[in-house]
């Protein structure tokens, strides 16, 4: 019983670390990257379809995107949508093609990012907590009921608090990481 309940916890955090990894990624750094455009959907015969659904994106160089719509009639929606989303960009269309330039980042906008980035961060070890406070409370409970012993219990406590402290350095060297690339010129 107590191992279900580790193992969940595990997963549980791993799942807020891939949540905290798809944040990071809608936080641009200076380097272009398709998935600075995860997210973002566009107005497909009446429905709001992802963009990855309707068009190729991909890297030209280290500073602009392309997106190759599979309909010609897709450019314009493109368009509105990439200058509609908060990521402050400007597209440039050359036919068929819409190129993405990533404006350089001022020290400002760098700031910006990395606390954006650390409440993300913050997110997460709070979610990790959240998930150990749950297991922990399933386990006192299986104290109660007189299920497991309390050498089972605090030795169950004991591996929780490992469990989380190895999610929550993963959150803090994922934040050393971004960070790092947000700082880099």
């Amino acid at each position: 019983m107590i191992e279900e309940l580790k193992q969940d916890a595990r997963e549980r955090m791993a799942k807020s670390l891939e949540a905290l990894s798809h944040a990071f990624n809608k936080i641009r750094t200076g380097r272009a990257h398709p998935s600075i455009l995860d997210g973002l959907s566009v107005s497909y015969y009446g429905a709001d379809t992802p963009l990855n659904q309707v068009a190729n994106v991909g890297v030209v160089d280290a500073r602009t995107l392309s997106v190759s719509p599979w309909e010609k009639n897709l450019v314009p929606e493109i368009e509105k949508a990439i200058l509609k989303s908060d990521l402050g960009l400007n597209p440039v269309t050359a036919g068929e093609v819409i190129r993405i330039p990533m404006p350089p980042l001022t020290e400002e906008t760098r700031k910006g990012y990395i606390k954006q980035a650390k409440t993300e961060a913050e997110n997460a070890r709070i979610s990790i907590r959240s998930i150990r406070r749950d297991v922990l409370s399933d386990i006192k409970e299986l104290l109660k009921e007189k299920e497991i012993t309390e050498d089972d219990e605090r030795r169950a406590h004991d591996e929780i608090q490992k469990i989380t402290d190895t999610y929550v350095d993963k959150v803090e060297k994922a934040l050393a990481d971004k960070e790092k690339d947000l700082l880099e010129i």
